[in-house]
């Protein structure tokens, strides 16, 4: 004889003398209970990774417990992997990139970035509303961190972020070599078609490299905490509002401090004030590594540092290094 469970719903109502409508109700409460703690658990990891993104899923995990919530780092690895999430230290990345598509080296290690249109760079962050996520990707350059076009989609294809190269050439002209993460999009045929069409050249980040984007995710962090997490935008309309309303902000009247206290449209129309430098240099398992950023005027550095206390274990990811700005 079969067990209650495997029997029909409405076999199973008809025995226990309840109907149909009682268990479907239940059923959509459970589920609305499990969207909700869902939903929570997506704010804090989103707000999180963005305040650390070096944070793997371990670390998430604790953070997670730490916060009052019963999760295992399988139920975090889904949550951070439906964000498209992954930590920035060096290690296991979780970032697929297609595997037929080519990926090309990246070119920026000890350049001196020394004027505007030298280096562009791009790079996709998610944005959370309160009936799911959307994709927003943004074209920066180096020398003025002036955002030169962006786009939001409500989904992952490739076409919202090669609309956003082409306006931004159209607009800006062409850079000399453009940067971007391995993500399928960005390797995809359609995106570096349009480059190699415009003699750009092509440079990738290394897989898990933290600091190779790094005034992208500057830019992520600025739009999230100035932007985003103030005005808790209710649909992607509303979003769309606020988004174009800060990028013109951010251009045109929010002063860098790394740009001697200029705006990066500033910078960006007058070719002075700007630049950066990295310089890529790593050591042994017990010595110092640091990467520097510099301005051409105003000198900002930023170091990331490793110790020998922070040496992973077999298996385990390599702990983050601590960011130190100086200006």
């Amino acid at each position: 004889m079969n067990s209650l469970e495997s029997l029909p719903v409405s076999r199973q109502c008809q025995l226990l003398a309840v109907t149909r409508s009682v268990v479907y109700d239940k059923k959509k409460r459970l589920q609305r209970e499990v969207g909700e703690l869902d939903s929570m658990l997506l704010q804090l990891l989103d707000e999180e990774y963005t305040r650390h993104p070096f944070y793997g899923t371990r670390r998430m995990t604790h953070y997670l417990r730490g916060c009052g919530y019963t999760v295992n780092r399988k139920r975090v690895q889904g949550l951070m992997q439906k964000l498209g999430l992954a930590g920035m230290a060096p290690g296991p990345n979780t970032s697929k990139a297609h595997p037929q598509h080519k990926i090309y080296p990246y070119l920026l290690r000890g350049v001196d970035v020394v004027r505007v249109n030298q280096v562009w760079s791009t790079d996709i962050t998610y944005i959370r509303l309160p009936r799911g996520f959307v994709y927003l990707v943004a074209i920066i350059d180096w020398y003025s961190r002036k955002v030169l076009s962006w786009r939001l989609s409500n989904t992952m294809d490739t076409s919202f972020c090669v609309d956003s190269l082409e306006e931004a050439i159209q607009s800006q002209g062409r850079p000399e070599i453009f940067n971007t993460d391995q993500g399928s999009q960005f390797t995809s045929d359609s995106f570096t078609s349009v480059l190699l069409k415009n003699d750009i050249k092509i440079s990738m980040d290394g897989r898990g490299r933290a600091l190779d984007n790094i005034f992208v995710e500057r830019l992520w962090r600025s739009v999230k905490y100035e932007e985003v997490y103030l005005k808790k935008h209710e649909n992607m309309q509303d979003l769309l509002m606020g988004l174009t309303h800060y990028f013109m902000f951010y251009n045109n009247e929010r002063k860098h401090q790394s740009l001697g206290y200029q705006t990066p449209e500033t910078v960006y129309r007058s070719g002075v004030g700007g630049g950066a430098k990295i310089v890529d240099k790593f050591g042994s398992a017990i010595e110092q590594s640091s990467v520097t950023l510099r301005s051409t005027q105003d000198c900002s550095i930023i170091k990331s540092e490793s110790k020998a206390e922070a040496i992973p274990k077999p298996g385990q990811r390599r702990a983050a290094a601590t960011e130190k700005v100086l200006s």
